[in-house]
């Protein structure tokens, strides 16, 4: 990338984010898996420093198209609610894992294999707050493959684009008993196909859910994300990023999350975005623990004793 480039992207970088309420803090060139040149800035929010966030664009990111930077507003006025959370980095299955996402590489790059694909590898992590030191938390290396076709979809393969659905994506794959979280292992695959995309909708697809489910969902969100991880302090509750985990809408998660404040479960703040355990529901610590036991069990392979005797249906 040349010095012209660079600083021209820079500036419009500095730019948006400074509309999305963040500041950049620092810039440095990079490389992309392929050894393409990027350009790597940190982010922080304008009213806490500390709050930070990497954004990796590579040399060929047009930012002069309108719809481009449209978008990327969006996903820097999304990023700037996330950074409020305690754990900006981590996210909740339906079936109650806690994860931090990290490792991310962007952007996407062709396969090394000689597959019709493009890749991003990353990696996430079990946050149950029991972790330690002296012990590798359980994990899993992820390799997310996007379809040529699904790449059509996408209008930019960065990190503003798809970083979204890639995470979605994990945590479907994931409910689907599909990922394992191990203490050591190899990049497992995360198909990502145009089954996680509705045509005719024009919307991404991941989960069905009921009013219940969510109202589920976002309590045991607020328990791990706050109670357990976050020391108390408020969670974002509306992001649109589990709205579309989800099947919902931000406004629907808003339904929930009031319905939770009004039986005592959450306490919701002020601009009633984000929210706090109330201690009836850090009362549940036995429940959501056996919750993440069970998933951990769910996604562990089994030998199938059948085809240990030889019965097979090959």
């Amino acid at each position: 990338m040349s010095t012209g480039t660079q600083a021209v992207l820079a500036g419009q970088v500095e730019a948006a984010a400074k509309a999305a309420g963040l500041v950049v803090i620092s810039s440095e060139v990079g490389q992309d898996f392929s050894g393409h040149p990027t350009t790597r800035f940190m982010l922080a929010l304008v009213t806490d420093n500390s709050k930070k966030q990497v954004l990796e664009l590579s040399d060929k990111f047009d930012f002069s198209r309108a719809d481009l930077l449209a978008e990327v507003g969006v996903y820097l006025a999304e990023a700037a609610k996330r950074l409020k959370n305690p754990r900006q980095d981590c996210y909740l299955t339906l079936h109650g894992l806690p994860l931090s996402f990290e490792k991310f590489t962007w952007p996407f790059h062709a396969s090394t294999s000689g597959a019709d694909t493009f890749l991003v590898h990353g990696e996430v992590r079990l946050e149950d707050g029991e972790s330690s030191l002296l012990h590798a938390p359980l994990h899993a290396k992820i390799a997310a493959s996007m379809t040529v076709t699904f790449a059509e979809i996408v209008k930019a393969p960065e990190q503003p684009f798809a970083e979204g659905f890639i995470y979605n994506a994990v945590r479907k794959t994931m409910d689907q008993g599909q990922l394992e979280l191990v203490k050591s292992g190899n990049r497992q695959p995360v198909p990502v196909t145009t089954r996680f995309y509705s045509p005719w909708k024009k919307r991404f697809s991941f989960n069905d859910t009921t009013e219940g489910q969510r109202q589920e969902y976002l309590a045991a969100k607020v328990f791990w994300l706050s109670g357990v991880l976050g020391g108390g302090q408020p969670v974002w509750v509306l992001d649109p990023r589990d709205a579309q985990y989800l099947n919902t809408t931000v406004e629907e998660l808003k339904k929930n999350a009031m319905a939770l404040a009004g039986e005592g479960v959450v306490r919701l703040a002020a601009d009633t975005e984000y929210a706090t355990p109330t201690e009836a529901l850090m009362g549940h610590r036995a429940q959501y623990v056996a919750e993440v036991e069970a998933a951990l069990a769910f996604i562990k392979p089994t030998f199938n004793e059948e085809m240990r005797g030889g019965h097979t249906n090959m």
